[in-house]
């Protein structure tokens, strides 16, 4: 492989960034890591890693660092407000397709900071204050301006990879249209240490909670519970982070005589988008900058974490001559189509799932719901859908 500067760039040091920088850096690579901020950010809207995306992870180290770290949840619920649990799923049940049957609970910043710490460990380069400002790329090279502290300056490298978010100004840069469409209503997370489980004592780690009014996903991560609920989309976002409305939010879950503790709040905008191209010549999307999609199911970072491992593997192999070039062509339709078939259409069915309002479609998918988890066979094939098993093994990157 020909190259003219020996040398990859991330734009974006979130977790999906971050790991690509130390995949690269680990397959012998030099790389540069560009991040805006000026440190990790604690960030709650990710927490959850799947069992095969665990797997995927024991070689680069950040699985045992996961664990030491993280929350284990083998169960999951789905439960309605009023009736409270409907289905139950035991993850054991992927023992022979796993060696981690079970979902681990993680906020991403804690991934983010083991990351960083492993790129400074290694020499990496990490270049933090730093704001992508445009790129312009030809045959041989891709050239990206930045905003650093001292000023701007022009960056040079083989090979970009943009792992900056939603907003991604690489994809914008580089004229990727993001398809898709944005939800009406903003979701509100919130956090508290309140013990849910001493009050509710069936629930489990993981819980979704279908209502027609204000559906719930309550979650039990390593410092606290979390809870992400819908925002009726004629309240303004500054109304919805006021105290009466969180306390309220959360006392219509669990009422409760004094007010909840709150240490998180945010209100965001979702989105189901998926780039119409994951690369474009030498520039290459990854994580939310190539797909978004609502958290419910978790797979967002997962599938992030998923590109940035089939690309850097690809990257590598080219890099130090063991594939053609033509391997890089085969990462989008490989990550693409999952993001459209597996994770958009799952997540895409839990909120449809959550938030019926018709009584009699209610009533009938509860219904459903409680037949396919007391159905072993059925259930089996449900959990390999939501673990993302399904999805790994269809375009390949498992067995």
């Amino acid at each position: 492989m020909r190259r003219k500067h020996d040398r990859v760039i991330v734009v974006g040091g979130g977790p999906v960034g971050a790991l690509a920088a130390l995949l690269v850096a680990r397959a012998g690579i030099p790389v540069t890591l560009i991040e805006r901020e000026a440190g990790v950010q604690p960030d709650y809207r990710a927490s959850t890693f799947h069992p095969p995306t665990l797997d995927l992870l024991e070689e680069c180290g950040a699985e045992a660092a996961l664990l030491r770290m993280g929350l284990v949840a083998p169960v999951s619920q789905f439960r309605d407000r009023r009736r409270g649990k409907i289905a139950e799923f035991d993850f054991s049940a992927l023992a022979r397709d796993t060696r981690h049957p079970y979902r681990l609970q993680c906020e991403q910043f804690k991934l983010v900071d083991w990351l960083y710490r492993e790129l400074a460990r290694i020499g990496a380069s990490l270049l933090l204050e730093h704001t992508f400002a445009g790129l312009r790329q030809t045959d041989d090279e891709v050239r990206i301006e930045v905003d650093a502290p001292g000023g701007r300056r022009t960056l040079a490298c083989d090979f970009l990879i943009g792992a900056d978010g939603g907003r991604s100004r690489v994809r914008k840069a580089a004229g990727i249209a993001f398809e898709g469409f944005t939800f009406p209503e903003h979701f509100l997370v919130a956090g508290t240490r309140h013990d849910f489980k001493r009050h509710m004592p069936d629930i489990c780690s993981v819980n979704y909670t279908a209502d027609p009014v204000e559906w719930y996903l309550l979650l039990e991560i390593p410092d606290m519970w979390r809870v992400i609920t819908p925002v009726d989309p004629a309240v303004e976002p500054s109304e919805a982070m006021k105290e009466q409305r969180l306390q309220d939010s959360l006392q219509n879950l669990l009422p409760r005589p004094e007010p909840y503790e709150i240490l998180v709040k945010a209100v965001y905008r979702v989105h189901q988008r998926v780039a119409a191209t994951y690369r474009k010549q030498r520039v290459f999307l990854a994580g939310d900058a190539a797909h978004l999609n609502n958290p419910l199911g978790g797979m967002g970072l997962n599938g992030g974490i998923h590109d940035a491992l089939s690309l850097c593997a690809r990257l590598a192999r080219v890099w130090h001559g063991a594939a053609p070039d033509a391997e890089l062509d085969g990462y989008e339709p490989q990550r693409r189509p999952e993001a459209i078939n597996a994770i958009s259409a799952i997540t895409e069915r839990n909120k449809r799932l959550m938030e019926e309002r018709d009584p009699v479609v209610r009533s009938r998918n509860l219904a459903e719901m409680a037949s396919l988890a007391a159905d072993p066979a059925r259930a089996y094939r449900y959990m390999l859908d939501a673990s993302m098993i399904s999805s790994l093994r269809r375009c390949g990157m498992v067995a």
